[in-house]
C-alpha cells in the first residue's frame, strides 16, 4: 500500500527484505516511556487501559488485531472532546482531553507523544494544558501532502529541541504536484501508515 514492499522487490530483487521486516514489525514494542514522564505510543490511548503498567502486559508477538487495547493504541486519536467517540477510521477511538488529562495524572506523565495523523506543520499540542503532542516525521507525505516534517528530542534535562524539515530534492521531483491541503477523507487515509515511527524520533 505504501510503496515498501515494490521498493525492497527493486532494491534487493525479491520479496524476503520485506518478508524478515514485516516478522520483525511484529516484535517492536508498543510504547516507550522517557524519564519516567513522557509516553510515547503510535496512536493514541485506549478505554481499557488506565495505568502504563497494562501497556507491559499486552501479548505483543503478533500482528495487530482489530479491536482491543493493542488496537487502540495503534489506531486512537485525539479530538476536541471530553471523553470518548466512536473512531471514523473503523478501528481504535477518538479520545479527548479529560481522558488525556486523567491518565497523565494517574501515570505521574506530562506528556503523551503521538503520531499517527498528518500535521500540516510537523508537530501539534493539544488541549488547554498541551498534555498531548502529535509528531509527524515524514516530509511531503506520499509525496503530494506538501506538509513539514519533524522531530522532538529530549535532553538529559527533559528539555524540548524540535527540529523542522522538508524533503529532500531528490524526492521533491518523483512524483506529481502537491497541493499543500489534504481533506479529510485522505487524512484519514494517509494518517495510518504504518511507516510513520515515532520511536527514532523521540528515543
Amino acid at each position: 500500500v505504501y510503496g515498501f514492499y515494490d521498493e525492497c522487490q527493486r532494491k534487493y530483487g525479491n520479496a524476503n527484505a520485506w518478508r524478515y521486516c514485516t516478522d520483525v514489525f511484529d516484535y517492536l514494542t508498543l510504547s516507550a516511556i522517557i524519564n519516567g514522564t513522557v509516553l510515547c505510543v503510535h496512536g493514541g490511548l485506549s478505554p481499557d487501559i488506565r495505568s502504563v503498567d497494562q501497556m507491559r502486559v499486552i501479548e505483543r508477538n503478533s500482528e495487530i488485531p482489530h479491536e482491543g487495547p493493542f488496537c487502540d493504541l495503534m489506531w486512537s486519536d485525539p479530538e476536541d472532546i471530553e471523553t470518548w467517540a466512536v473512531s471514523p477510521r473503523g478501528a481504535g477511538w477518538l479520545f479527548g482531553s479529560r481522558v488525556t488529562s486523567e491518565f497523565n495524572h494517574i501515570n505521574n506523565l506530562d506528556l503523551v507523544c503521538r503520531a499517527h495523523q498528518l500535521v500540516q506543520e510537523g508537530l501539534k499540542y493539544m488541549f488547554e494544558d498541551k498534555g498531548l503532542v502529535t509528531v509527524w516525521s515524514a516530509p511531503n507525505y506520499c509525496y503530494r501532502c506538501g506538509n513539514v516534517a519533524s522531530i522532538l528530542s529530549f535532553n538529559e534535562n527533559m528539555e524540548r529541541k524540535v527540529k523542522y524539515f522538508t524533503e529532500t530534492e531528490e524526492n521533491n521531483q518523483m512524483r506529481g504536484p502537491r497541493t499543500g491541503k489534504v481533506s479529510k477523507e485522505e487524512a484519514l487515509k494517509y494518517g495510518t501508515c504504518p511507516g510513520n515511527c515515532l520511536v527514532q524520533a523521540l528515543l
